[in-house]
Formats: C-alpha cells, structure tokens, sequence
C-alpha cells in the first residue's frame, strides 16, 4: 500500500472518476460505482486505499450532510404527524426482527440471551445514507413505500443508542447491568433531543436571518456547515448516531423560508464526501472470506433479507393501505447497514461472541449493503414478482397519468420550464380554459406538480423524442420559461427542427441577446429586466405627476416597437397593474395527510378559521384532482392538499393541517 496520502486521494479520485462514469453508462445505481471502487482498492483487495479513522470520519460527515437534506424534506409538525409510521411501525420491525434472531442465535447456536438481543438488533439495522441516497436518485423518498422506509431508519437511528448501552453493559460489568444501563441511555438520549429540538425552534431562525441580512454567500454556506456539524456532534456527545443530529437541524430549517438556500449550499460536497462514504463500505468486504464461506454467507444473506421483507411488510399492511406498497417498503429497507455492522464488530473485539460466527454475518451484511441500491433500484418489479403480477397492480394506473398521456393527443399549449413563471401561466390557461402540457428536468418540481394534479412530465425539452413523445405536432403553442438563455436556444432549435410553423414564446433575463433569440426562430421573446425598466417608469412618471395618457402612449410606443406581436392586442388601461415580482415570490406546496393529520375528518371552513392565509386550490383523492374545493369539503386521510401562497403562509397552512 503506498503511503503517501496525496497519492491515495488522487488514486481514490481517479479510480472513482472511470468506474462511476461506467456505471452510469450502463444505466446502473451511482452507489454500486463507488462501492466497487472500495472494493478493488481496499484492504482485502488490491490493498491501494487505506481504511483510516480519518477517511472513516470524513465519510461519517457525507452521511451526516445526506441525512440533513433529508431532515429538510421534513417538518416537526410532519414528523409528529408521522408519529404512528415511526413509532409504529419502525418499533415493530426493530422489536420483532431482533426478537425472532435472538430467538435462533439462542436456540441454534446457545448464545447467551442478551448476547443473542445485540445480535438481532445488528440484524434489524438497514442503511439510512444508502436508502435516502437512492430513493432521492428515483424520485421515491415521498412515495408510500419510500416514507414508510425512511421512518424505519429514523427509528432504527433511536433503537442503536440502546442496543449500543447493552452490548457496552456486557462488556463492562455481565448481564446485570443492562436494565440500567439501557434506562440512562434512554433518559440521556430523550434530554438531548429536548435539547437540539428546543435550541433549533428558538435559535437557528434568528441565527440565519441574521447571517441573510449580511448578504453573504461564502457566510451563509459556512454557516450552514456550522450547524450541521454542530447539531451532528451534540447528539454524538450523548451517545447518540451523528446522523441524528443533522436530522433534526435539518428539520428545524425545512420550517423556515431558507431551506432551499440551505439545500443549495451544501449539495456539491455532500455528494463528494457521500461517495466516500460508499467507498468506505466497499473496503469492508472481504473477498476471501466470502469465497471460502460463500454457500454460508448466501444462506444468511437470503435469510436475513427475507425475514426483513416480511417483517417490514407485515408491519406496514395498515398504513400502506396495500399488500403491494407493504411489501415495497420491505424491500427497500431489508439490507443490512452500518449499525448493525458496527454492532457485530464490538462483539467480535469485546469476544462476546465466537468468530466462527461473527464473520460470515459481517460478510453477509456488507454484501447486502452493496447489493442494496439494486433491491431499491428496482422494487417495484421486485415486489411485482412475489405477489405474481404480470403489469403495475391496479392501484398504480393513476388517473392523473392517464389524464397527462391524453392531452398530448389534443391540442394543447406545451410550457418548457415548470417553476414559478411556467406554473403562473398553467394557472392563467387553466382560468381561460386552455388545455396545456409542462415539461421539466427538476425532479423535485415534476414531483410536486403531479402530486397537484398538474399534466408535467420529467423530460429535456432540447432533445427531439421527448418533444414528440409529448404531441409537439398536436400543440398550439410553446412557452420556454427557462432563465438561462443557451438552454433557451437549445429548446428553441429542437422545435423548430420538428415545427416551423409553431408560436414560441421565449422568457430571459435581459435583452443583451434578444436578436440571437428571434433568429434561431422565436415568435417573440420577453426581457424581465426590460419589463422591470418599463413598469419602474411607468410609476416614476406618475409620481413626477405626468398625465397618465401621456404616460401610457410613451411606455405602449416603446413596447410596439420592442413587441411587434402585441401592437393590436396589449391593453393601454391594463399597463401599470402587473407586478411580476410579486406573483413570482409565491409558490404551490403539496402536503399529504397522514392517518393521524390534524386535518383528518376536518372541513376547509374550520382550516380557513385557523388563521391560514395560504389557499387551498386543491386536493387530489384517490387519483381524482378537485380543483377550488368549497368550504364544507373535509380532508380525508391520504388527501394531497395543494397549497398555493409565500412560503411562510405555506408552512402556517402545513402545520395547521398535520397538528393544529
């Protein structure tokens, strides 16, 4: 092994760089790249890397920045909400997995009952950073089946702290010091909670409006850093996982208007230091051990993710409300992780438990690891096949898709960009009643418009398929709403490739290439910046008590020559009641209710009495979209409430609805 460390960095690297790029060629889960990287360069391989406490912490904090994203996708409100899916449900899976292992560790084998517990709750762990990593990567960590599993890692997160203070009370003083120790470990853990949730709800807000006012970018993502690692070692302090810690940070922010800042700070070296965290687990299989144990290890893989399927499906048949997305979540969550293989190290070094058996359950556990994006990758078939199902189950046809594939067999107006402008203008054609098709490549905005029934589909618009695979022929007219400009032409040039004769209407920032717009085909293109010059105009000649005709013919006399298309149609009484900025600044937010919701057998009329300012523009029930719903409509379980308002009456309309 060499030992410079620069040369390990850069061998790292290299070696990441060519095998993650093979793998996304082949269509394969980014994770499986980089623990075959760990693999190839670990100690039980090539021996190139070095498996140190210093590349083990760094990979810690990739995890600690992953799970504090996901933190951001939750809220206290949600999460209490949740209560039933955590507690329930993690509960079971932890209880009854590590029950039913003790059970055959002490029986099969003889090993001592609270020796056999540590075993069973090693087994019961999945892991959290790969889970979130790949059900974020497929658009499913807010699908059923991908809620019920992210529950079940934050539990498991909780039950380690006490499956840890038993395996440390063996260690220390026998068997008899395990009730009380597993007692201090709850009230230490329980206190420190109290502690992180009450200094995130009263500090980290005022910290971070303070830190905005400086207008910083390098401030604010130092501090975003600050907090995440502080939150990550105050819970570490006492006991508890790293990961929790950053949870809950994150989750303090998710009810704050800086979460997406927050998100956008910390995503491009939480990525790298992720990665490192996946090479890390390569380097924990040993290659020779599972080749002279290999029948063994299969036997014990297979066992344990079989009896976590069932015991994570078996669980989650109520709140899942399907055999299908039970089963779903199962599969998500059956592989092992690194608690449990943290768990079955101590053992092995502390000697609570023979080799002979240690060892081919470590094996067995990392190579569930690495076989884990696959099982997540690909569930639904998965799931698919054991219930014997030949097409998706009926369930899963949802009305709203077969809605979005009909309209592009009609005429319909084709919206390239799916934020705020592009979901202003659907609101408007919806008022007229025009019938459109919006396309986006940002996951987490295609997602949120099909939860509000809106026909948007994930796809680039610059490549000629998809424009065709949404009726480009059969479209009346397109709007790219897209800021930047190359992505504009891109769009525009693969429209016209296809069609010469469709309007197209094109948004940017500024004039400064407005020619090169119209000339690669553009019907018209609108400046903000031009708009915003000519409405500030518009009200300063006003305020300087010029005659409102004289100030309406001088800004229409601009607009004509800059808008040929809108001579005969733009309305000389309407030009100084836009305000673009502000529309702009308001958002849609869907929020799902879960059983236990506030809201939950509640009317719209006892929500609006709450104080809520946000409005419900509609709730979508079992497939079915209502729009505008009237004030004696009552929320229903499993309801998607579309919200529509400024971020903060958002999270005042979330909070209201999931706990009053």
């Amino acid at each position: 092994m060499h030992q410079d460390p620069l040369f390990q960095i850069l061998l790292l690297l290299t070696a990441s760089v060519c095998v993650v790029a093979a793998v996304r060629k082949l269509a394969l889960p980014g994770i499986l790249g980089y623990l075959a990287v760990g693999m190839l360069l670990g100690p039980h391989a090539l021996d190139l890397a070095p498996d140190t406490e210093t590349t083990r912490l760094l990979a810690d904090v990739g995890v600690v920045f992953l799970v504090f994203t996901l933190g951001l996708e939750f809220s206290l409100p949600r999460l209490i909400a949740m209560r039933a899916e955590v507690l329930g449900v993690g509960g079971l899976q932890v209880l009854a997995t590590a029950a039913i292992v003790a059970a055959i560790g002490a029986s099969a084998y003889g090993i001592p009952a609270p020796v056999a517990i540590v075993v069973g709750g090693a087994v019961a762990m999945s892991s959290t950073a790969i889970i979130v990593s790949q059900l974020t990567e497929q658009s499913e960590n807010n699908r059923t089946h991908g809620r019920l599993a992210v529950a079940i890692c934050l539990f498991q997160d909780l039950a380690f702290t006490l499956f840890l203070a038993l395996e440390s009370s063996l260690h220390d003083g026998g068997h008899a010091g395990g009730a009380r120790a597993i007692a201090v470990a709850v009230a230490i853990a329980l206190a420190a909670l109290g502690l992180v949730l009450a200094a995130g709800r009263w500090l980290l807000r005022p910290l971070f409006h303070a830190i905005a006012s400086v207008r910083s970018t390098e401030l604010f993502s130092l501090t975003v850093v600050l907090v995440v690692l502080a939150s990550a070692w105050a819970t570490r302090a006492v006991g508890l996982s790293l990961a929790l810690g950053a949870f809950l940070a994150g989750m303090m922010l998710a009810e704050s208007e800086f979460r997406h800042q927050v998100e956008a700070a910390i995503r491009s070296y939480r990525d790298v230091l992720l990665g490192l965290f996946f090479i890390t687990v390569g380097m924990l299989l040993n290659l020779g051990l599972l080749l002279r144990h290999f029948l063994l290890v299969m036997v014990l893989l297979a066992g344990t993710v079989t009896l976590k399927t069932a015991v994570i499906a078996l669980a989650a048949r109520r709140p899942a409300r399907s055999w299908f997305k039970a089963i779903r979540a199962g599969v998500v969550a059956s592989s092992g992780g690194e608690f449990g293989f943290a768990l079955l190290t101590l053992l092995l070094r502390h000697q609570l438990l023979a080799a002979a058996i240690v060892q081919p359950l470590l094996a067995a556990t990392v190579v569930s690891m690495v076989v884990s994006p696959l099982l997540i990758r690909h569930n639904r078939l998965i799931t698919r096949t054991l219930l014997g199902q030949k097409g998706p189950p009926r369930e899963d046809i949802s009305h709203e898709s077969r809605a979005t594939l009909a309209v592009a067999e009609r005429d319909h107006v084709l919206i390239c960009g799916f934020g705020r402008v592009g979901q202003n203008i659907a609101r408007i054609l919806e008022e007229y009643g025009f019938e459109y098709l919006a396309l986006d490549v940002d996951p987490y905005r295609v997602r949120t418009g099909r939860q509000a029934g809106d026909p948007v589909v994930f796809g680039d618009a610059g490549q000629a398929e998809i424009l065709q695979s949404v009726g480009l022929t059969r479209t009346s007219c397109v709007v790219i709403t897209f800021a930047n400009t190359p992505v504009s032409l891109r769009i525009l040039r693969a429209v016209r490739a296809l069609r010469g004769d469709v309007p197209v209407l094109v948004r940017t920032q500024d004039d400064t290439r407005l020619e090169e717009l119209q000339g690669a085909g553009a019907t018209e293109v609108v400046p903000e910046t031009f708009e915003a010059s000519l409405m500030l105009s518009s009200h300063l000649l006003l305020l300087l008590k010029q005659p409102v005709p004289r100030v309406i013919r001088t800004i229409n006399e601009i607009r004509r020559h800059r808008y040929a298309m809108l001579r005969h149609f733009f309305p000389a009484e309407g030009t100084g009641r836009a305000d673009p900025g502000g529309a702009f600044r308001e958002e849609l937010h869907s929020v799902i209710l879960p059983p236990q919701a506030w809201g939950v057998g509640r009317s719209l009329a006892e929500f609006a009495q709450r104080g809520s300012t946000a409005i419900v523009t509609a709730i979508r029930r079992d497939g079915i979209v209502g729009r505008d719903p009237g004030p004696d409509t009552v929320f229903k379980e499993g309801d998607v409430v579309v919200l529509y308002g400024t971020p903060a009456a958002v999270e005042h309309a979330e909070t209201l609805l999931l706990i009053g």
